[in-house]
């Protein structure tokens, strides 16, 4: 089809005076193609903010973060042998064990968390906390989670050393606890027993409402461990001296606690390890699945879109029978006349995706905005979605242009 472009542009006019001419019926053939097209842009773009968030959030832990948990975190339990199921649990030994044979690693802070039932009651005079979290902890752990203090001071070895019953608070329960007052030194009731506050945490930012570290009472873990000695599994987490050594300090980390739970030669880890990249790759194998969803859901508009555009583009060969027959008594080519309806039907659902990107993109960035994720916009995506808009046009037009071609001039001049 051997076309000129003042033929393609004399095509577009035409094909945009129909769609004039029946606003109406192109709106309501457009709507699915705008639709699916919406549809892609608007969860590409809530998926994209999202993983935006979750790199936000991993991030703030630091590039030389590892984790040392008794299973691994994508772990199915159900799937597991029984001998993984009696796994030791992770104590504060084996981050002794890490702290005398790991160089490479520059900070270790085991934390353990206790949970009330109905929530911990955090008390000041006549004040409580709002159901805040009670947790045990080395004096790395500020270093090793990239934590502030907003004032006094975190703590101490001499506080570990003691089992002193002294604590720091989130940012949020000093808030709610002390309103005006400056709250180290004071007196706290924690489930009943009396701590000291000595410090106060700097505000921690959160991409998902996870006030966790805002709204919560950290105490030494060896006084956690006195007052709740059942409490035995422990989060472990390490620190490497730098990001190029992150793999060095994994080796070294392996070979202690090997070491220390007495791991056979020829068996393997009866612990994990995760780092920030770990949880990335999951995060994004998560992402994919995800993706493929969007894909089948807004297929579905898109279908529907396209066959809703090739009834029209019949409906609109029968009624131009005529036209067509005047066209090709005037000496108009077949191709001329394919050219012509196949222009319409990609003009129409070109349209649509147009439409479908604009309401898309105000959508995607309205719901992150209103989330708090990174306001995204996928170029990828918003390229793919008119180029899906302007493809089910060229297919859905294919036959209606074809039947209009082959018409034969004589009885489409007599067609009333």
């Amino acid at each position: 089809m051997n076309l000129t472009p003042i033929e393609i542009k004399d095509a577009m006019a035409m094909a945009l005076s129909s769609l004039r001419a029946n606003k109406m019926r192109a709106s309501l053939t457009i709507l699915g193609v705008m639709i699916g097209v919406a549809s892609v842009i608007s969860l590409a773009s809530i998926i994209n903010g999202l993983d935006g968030a979750m790199d936000e959030e991993i991030d703030a832990l630091g590039s030389n973060a590892i984790f040392i948990t008794r299973y691994a975190f994508d772990v199915d339990r159900s799937q597991l042998s029984e001998e993984d199921r009696n796994r030791p649990p992770i104590t504060s030994g084996e981050a002794r064990a890490i702290v005398e044979n790991c160089p490479s690693v520059d900070g270790v802070s085991p934390q353990n968390y206790y949970f009330a039932y109905g929530g911990n009651e955090v008390k000041y005079k006549n004040r409580k906390g709002n159901r805040p979290y009670l947790m045990g902890a080395w004096p790395d752990f500020i270093k090793v989670n990239n934590l502030s203090m907003r004032s006094g001071r975190f703590l101490t070895p001499l506080d570990e050393q003691s089992h002193a019953m002294v604590c720091v608070i989130g940012f949020d329960l000093a808030e709610t606890l002390f309103e005006a007052e400056q709250p180290v030194g004071k007196v706290i009731r924690v489930n009943g027993d009396r701590f000291e506050i000595v410090g106060v945490f700097e505000e921690r930012e959160s991409n998902f409402d996870n006030d966790n570290e805002n709204n919560q009472v950290t105490i030494p873990l060896s006084t956690f461990e006195k007052i709740h000695p059942w409490e035995e599994d422990l989060f472990l987490m390490a620190r490497a001296g730098s990001n190029e050594i992150i793999d060095q300090a994994e080796e070294e980390i392996i070979n202690a606690l090997r070491i220390y739970r007495k791991v056979p030669f020829n068996k393997g880890n009866n612990f994990a390890l995760s780092t920030q990249e770990s949880f990335k790759d999951y995060i994004a194998n998560i992402t994919q699945y995800i993706y493929l969803a969007m894909i089948i859901i807004t297929s579905v508009g898109l279908m529907v879109g396209g066959i809703g555009v090739m009834n029209i583009m019949l409906v609109s060969v029968t009624e131009r029978t005529r036209e067509i027959g005047v066209r090709k008594a005037l000496g108009a080519k077949r191709s001329n006349i394919i050219l012509q309806f196949l222009t319409e039907a990609v003009t129409l659902t070109g349209v649509g995706g147009v439409i479908g990107i604009i309401f898309g993109a105000a959508t995607g960035l309205l719901v992150n905005s209103l989330l708090d994720f990174p306001l995204v916009l996928s170029v990828f995506w918003i390229f793919m979605g008119f180029t899906v808009a302007v493809t089910v046009g060229l297919v859905s037009g294919m036959y209606p242009a074809y039947k209009a071609a082959i018409l034969d001039p004589i009885e489409a001049l007599r067609y009333e």
